[in-house]
């Protein structure tokens, strides 16, 4: 167990030396790629990745803003279905799962309290305007280019740790036509 945490803090640490870091304020985000390899960790029993995190990035917040965005793409590897259960950061008082929907012509959004589901072999977006993180108090601003960790806490996979790339407030999502057109 000792060697599986060290193991896990040098990982953490190599990703965050690689990863550009931007911005996240609230919901909202400036354009660059994200160049944040993937963040995945293999099952004990199988040795085989089972939750794979992708594109993990934020928005810059203001100076004393209540809330900041998160966004991820996951991958479940797994032959059987999975669930985001929790998300634990040290960069906020807690961080809740959310979603947004219409509910007629109103877009709402609310916290997910039995999580988020992963299908077998499938993968699932936390972005702007849909599904999301919410880490909330935030116990700074959230800096462009000073990324935020976050573990991802599945029901059945291990856990994940995850380095958010800060994108500046305003930014769009990484890949994102609008963002790719903002690097011509």
């Amino acid at each position: 167990m000792k060697m599986h945490a060290t193991l896990l803090v040098a990982t953490t640490l190599a990703l965050a030396a690689c990863q550009p870091v931007s911005p996240h304020a609230g919901h909202e985000a400036a354009a660059t790629p994200s160049a944040s390899p993937p963040a995945s960790v293999a099952s004990p029993e199988t040795g085989r990745t089972v939750v794979q995190a992708s594109q993990a990035w934020s928005r810059a917040t203001p100076p004393g803003a209540a809330v900041g965005g998160g966004y991820v793409t996951l991958r479940n590897e797994a032959d059987v279905p999975d669930r985001l259960v929790a998300v634990e950061s040290a960069a906020s008082s807690r961080v809740e799962i959310h979603e947004m929907r219409m509910e007629g012509d109103v877009m709402k959004m609310r916290k997910l309290d039995d999580g988020l589901a992963l299908p077998a072999h499938g993968t699932v977006e936390l972005q702007l305007g849909g599904n999301h993180l919410m880490f909330i108090e935030p116990h700074a601003p959230f800096v462009a280019g000073k990324p935020i960790e976050a573990t991802l806490v599945f029901q059945n996979a291990p856990r994940v740790t995850v380095q958010f790339d800060v994108r500046p407030m305003g930014a769009d999502a990484p890949g994102s036509d609008a963002a790719m057109h903002s690097m011509h």
